[in-house]
């Protein structure tokens, strides 16, 4: 059964299915997204396109967002180029690393 399903309404917010780490490299920002349930996986591959993960981070992210699939570990990689206003050595941004871009998307609704 999928979570929403189990959750019984149209609209629930990707932390409450899965959850996600962070990662950098120079203007990169690799952000993973692993399902709760195993069986979430095709739901949420079919939700969480490269293209909603970019339009819900569209003020963050001004490059290309590309998926990466792990069916074999029921989880993805969006490496999300432009992220970090050029990068750790060079931002001024209050979190250099991205760290909280993993939160960011967590924040995401999905139906």
């Amino acid at each position: 059964m999928e979570a929403r399903e189990r959750r019984g309404r149209g609209q629930l917010k990707l932390f409450e299915v899965a959850h996600s780490r962070a990662g950098d490299k120079g203007d990169i920002v690799n952000l993973s997204l692993i399902p709760y349930e195993e069986t979430d996986y095709d739901w949420l591959r079919e939700k969480v396109t490269p293209e909603a993960v970019k339009n819900h981070l569209q003020d963050i992210i001004k490059g290309d967002v590309v998926r990466y699939e792990l069916p074999n570990i029921n989880a993805f990689n969006f490496v999300c180029y432009q992220s970090l206003l050029g990068g750790v050595t060079t931002s001024l941004a209050m979190d250099t690393h991205g760290k909280t871009l993993s939160s960011a998307l967590l924040e995401m609704e999905i139906e």
